[in-house]
């Protein structure tokens, strides 16, 4: 079980990590990422609590997924 969480963590970190790298390459597309992924809100709940519309935050969902992934793959 340790060996498990102790490889969820690297994970964790990595993604952290990433993320802090794409709020320096592209805050808005961060703040997508945080307001989806951990906070959990739709695309519509989403451009209304950044104040635009739905497409742009689409748009941005899958620039930033996409990426995240390249920085995460680089990585290893």
């Amino acid at each position: 079980a340790d060996l498990v969480a102790e490889e969820r963590s690297e994970e964790i970190l990595a993604l952290d990590d990433a993320l802090v790298r794409l709020e320096e390459e592209d805050a808005r597309a961060a703040q997508v990422v945080r307001l989806r992924f951990f906070a959990g809100l739709s695309i519509d709940e989403t451009a209304d609590a950044l104040g635009t519309s739905p497409r742009s935050v689409d748009r941005e969902w899958v620039y930033a997924r996409a990426r995240l992934l390249r920085m995460l793959c680089n990585e290893g």
